[in-house]
């Protein structure tokens, strides 16, 4: 089965700070992995393509990174999910700049009921947290976290 997600949301910020922000994905400093909440995303040897690791049980590997542009991983684990996933940034003036993460991949076999079941709400959750994150160090106004019932209830359980 084919899967295609994607997010995005103009950020208040020039490319170049967002950029930044990039560069500290899976660090000590991280300002886009909402760590605070979801179980923190790591690289064996840090942000470098051929680097692997993942966030909780979710595997994959940096293939390509372009601090400006784009960072993508190719998923390793769950078995069941062939594919990518990425940030990418792009400027859409001098003051703004749109963030937009993708899935793309095909799922099969048991993956098929993980994802619509349990992933694919956690995940649009874990995402829109990565936003308000960013959002949130150039924005007066503060984006809350509004997780719906399902992500409350797995995150329960899951817990």
């Amino acid at each position: 089965m084919k899967v295609e997600n994607i997010h995005q949301r103009i950020i208040n910020a020039p490319i170049n700070t967002i950029s930044e922000c990039l560069k500290t994905l899976a660090t000590e400093n991280d300002t886009i992995w909402p760590k605070e909440k979801w179980p923190s995303i790591r690289f064996k040897e840090g942000l470098k393509v051929g680097s692997k690791g993942g966030h909780g049980p979710i595997r994959y590997t940096i293939e390509v990174y372009e601090p400006n542009q784009i960072i993508q991983f190719r998923f390793s684990n769950p078995k069941d999910f062939k594919g990518i996933h990425k940030f990418e940034i792009t400027a859409t003036n001098t003051s703004q700049t749109i963030i937009k993460h993708t899935i793309n991949m095909n799922v099969k076999g048991k993956g098929v009921l993980l994802w619509y079941f349990t992933i694919l709400h956690l995940h649009n959750a874990l995402i829109e947290d990565a936003f308000d994150k960013i959002e949130n160090q150039f924005d007066t106004v503060k984006q809350p976290a509004r997780w719906n019932i399902w992500v409350r209830v797995l995150r329960k359980l899951l817990s």
